[in-house]
């Protein structure tokens, strides 16, 4: 069967409506061609149709609903009843599809109208299928009482029944059109006078995504433990999670944001809401522990027993987070890998490291506590240092002073552990100036080595920090004229500002250097 042709619309989750007018209408034009594919008379669409050529449908084995009174079955067939008998025969060969490839078996019913045939699939259980011919609706809906009808249950139902002081359909017929306006309103006396006789102009809906997901049960008599609602809900959230799993949720492709429980108590109904955790998966255990919670906290409320009926649903479905990369699509594999690590082999062996194109920071601006503060020391100066060294600086060396540069990047090991050691290697010098190498960066004012533009400014900062910690101890001791040590030498620009008086300011404290 093509797909345009199939409107299949799920009811619940062993119940669906099928449209079979498409399926009914190519087999008439196959049997009957001489009444139906010509032209009709006259030019003229509204005239009737020829007798069919049939006197005796073969209804096989299938439940047929009494015609209606005064009708017989010697009558000869309509069209509607060919209609309806080939729409039988189309669900006697899903029905057996079902049960060859699934092993289950099924009812159906055969109607005009989705509300008919509802009823009809229900009234001969189980493998059975019941018709209900057109000549054969009010017998057929006399015998039922109106709250069994889709859409008479609940509230409306009962209010119904208190105002009309009847249950069933066939008390229910002779009540005038306007009285169940007055009563109802008017488009509900309308729509409860129309189904009562069968009419219902509702179409199969083959819906491509659902909004909500709902799982109820009335109970007669009520339950009045909560072991009792546990085990409904269990059965509720098997009934759910199936569902769900067609939706795709295991997938990911859809899933509900909101679970809410309603249980009905002496005509009262409460109602409890609970989020459905968008971190966690979807499990039939993780929505029964929130089914149980909802519960717990309806019955804190009081109120609950006995319980006529409690329902449980999801709602507020959202697609699914798509297109994310798994944590393969960051690992480099194969020939690329291979590649890579021949490099990288290759720049470990050589002098020269190779350039390499990334972008790196500026450098140009200071880094630290000493971009704050004004230096003594010149460009100058500072250059003169760097070339008094005698070592070249290239592009790759100027790429170790950035503070961006990785371990990776750099491809060599990095220590951060500066020992006493290593600081009495070398006798400290009057200014607190770099000396590249190729590896690392040489103190000149005490020999201590980095291999970092990082832990060279922290270094660096830790002799400019002793600087003011010795002259603010000899601003706080004043020596004699002739004794007192030159700092202008030692000390910044900056420090001649800071230190003007002898006590610390309120808040600081002195640094002790061992």
């Amino acid at each position: 069967m093509p797909k345009d042709a199939q409107k299949v619309e799920k009811a619940s989750v062993d119940e669906v409506f099928m449209d079979l007018s498409k399926q009914v209408h190519d087999r008439l034009l196959q049997r009957f061609p001489e009444e139906l594919s010509g032209p009709p008379p006259y030019d003229d669409s509204s005239e009737r149709l020829p007798i069919p050529g049939v006197t005796v449908l073969d209804w096989k084995a299938d439940a047929l609903i009494d015609l209606d009174e005064g009708r017989t079955e010697e009558e000869d067939p309509d069209w509607d009843d060919v209609a309806i008998l080939i729409g039988s025969e189309i669900v006697r060969e899903v029905r057996a599809a079902v049960r060859a490839e699934l092993k289950y078996t099924i009812s159906g019913g055969i109607a005009q109208n989705k509300m008919l045939a509802k009823l009809g699939s229900a009234h001969k259980k189980p493998n059975q299928q019941t018709i209900v011919r057109n000549r054969a609706v009010q017998q057929f809906l006399s015998e039922f009482k109106f709250t069994k009808i889709r859409g008479l249950g609940g509230k409306l139902g009962e209010q119904i029944t208190s105002a009309f002081s009847t249950e069933t359909v066939k008390d229910l017929l002779p009540v005038p059109i306007e009285q169940l306006k007055q009563k109802l309103g008017d488009d509900t006396g309308t729509w409860v006078h129309q189904i009562i006789r069968g009419i219902d102009n509702s179409e199969v809906n083959p819906r491509t995504q659902i909004k909500s997901m709902l799982s109820a049960k009335s109970f007669r008599p009520s339950i009045n433990h909560t072991e009792q609602a546990h085990r409904w809900l269990r059965i509720f959230v098997a009934d759910i999670f199936s569902r769900l799993l067609e939706e795709g949720v295991v997938e990911n492709k859809r899933r509900p944001k909101t679970m809410t429980l309603h249980c009905r108590s002496g005509g009262q109904t409460k109602s409890r809401q609970a989020p459905i955790s968008l971190g966690k998966k979807i499990d039939e255990i993780g929505l029964f522990e929130i089914a149980k919670t909802l519960l717990g906290q309806t019955i804190l409320e009081g109120r609950v027993w006995p319980c006529a009926n409690l329902s449980l649903s999801v709602g507020g479905f959202e697609d699914g987070v798509s297109g994310n990369m798994g944590i393969g699509a960051f690992l480099i594999k194969g020939e690329e890998a291979k590649a890579i690590n021949s490099l990288s082999r290759e720049s470990s062996t050589s002098d020269t490291p190779p350039e390499r194109p990334e972008k790196r920071r500026r450098i140009d601006k200071p880094a630290g506590i000493s971009r704050f503060l004004v230096k003594a020391e010149s460009t100058e100066d500072h250059d003169d240092d760097f070339g008094s060294q005698d070592v070249p600086i290239d592009e790759e060396d100027l790429g170790r002073l950035d503070a961006d540069v990785s371990v990776a990047e750099s491809g060599r090991t990095t220590s951060h552990a500066n020992t006493h050691e290593d600081l009495q290697k070398d006798p400290p010098r009057a200014e607190s100036t770099l000396a590249v190498t190729a590896e690392v960066f040489v103190c000149e004012r005490c020999g201590a080595k980095t291999t970092s533009s990082e832990e060279q400014q922290s270094h660096q900062d830790w002799h400019f920090a002793k600087d003011l910690y010795e002259e603010d101890r000899n601003v706080a001791q004043p020596v004699p004229a002739t004794s007192k040590p030159n700092l202008k030498r030692h000390a910044p620009a900056a420090t001649k500002k800071k230190t003007g008086h002898s006590k610390p300011e309120k808040g600081q404290s002195k640094l002790a250097f061992g």
